[in-house]
């Protein structure tokens, strides 16, 4: 090969190296950086809050999040596996079983179970309401088995209470005459109407009123 066929290809190999390095510093100038999962759903726990189950389509949700819907089901498997991942979310600050059991009492364990529902429901950064007291009450017949989920979420809660009075009953620190299941119900019942009062507007110093109201309904021990 001669000294100027040498040269020629050595340039046409550098040009195609400057071509390739150019493509390749476009592609990730637009690639998108690494998928962030927990902010991706809180971006959903946000919207779900928000506008309740049914009120949030996928586009909405892919816009937000930033993905295309191939990329969200990849991720998440479907809106409603996405929806069950929030709940977990949003539930990982709720009252747990633990700390219920650890309560001097069931009186303060429900004082406190409603004490934190205020606080949940009247928090100024994020929306009004609870997503599982108030979530998917009412709902259109395709989504009934995701509303039968929140349903059972509930009622676990509840059972969790009634479980607590139910040994203050045993160890006598209530009447023998007191029903657990219905006074369980009782509270539930008021802490799902603090998360629907503050959706119409009441402020943290009247559910913090309500609070103290409904304790007085705890039976004389």
């Amino acid at each position: 090969m001669t000294t100027s066929t040498s040269k020629t290809v050595l340039s046409k190999n550098a040009a195609s190296k400057r071509v390739t390095a150019k493509s390749e510093a476009v592609k990730s100038r637009g690639r998108k950086s690494t998928f962030d999962r927990d902010a991706a759903l809180n971006t959903a726990l946000d919207l779900f809050w928000r506008h309740g189950y049914e009120g949030v389509s996928i586009a909405e949700l892919c816009l937000a999040i930033g993905i295309a819907p191939p990329s969200l089901y990849h991720a998440f498997g479907s809106k409603s596996d996405l929806y069950r991942d929030v709940l977990r979310l949003y539930a990982a600050g709720n009252l747990t079983a633990e700390e219920i059991a650890e309560t001097s009492s069931a009186r303060d364990a429900v004082q406190l179970m409603l004490e934190r529902g205020v606080e949940k429901v009247t928090q100024p950064d994020k929306p009004v309401g609870c997503m599982i007291s108030s979530g998917m009450l009412m709902v259109g017949i395709e989504n009934r088995e995701m509303a039968a989920e929140l349903r059972q979420m509930r009622a676990e809660f509840r059972n969790m209470i009634e479980t607590r009075i139910a040994n203050d009953v045993k160890a006598g620190l209530l009447p023998d005459t007191t029903d657990p299941a219905s006074l369980a119900r009782f509270y539930a019942t008021v802490l799902q109407g603090l998360s629907v009062a503050a959706v119409d507007g009441a402020t943290r110093g009247e559910l913090d009123a309500v609070v103290i109201a409904a304790m007085r309904a705890w039976p004389a021990q």
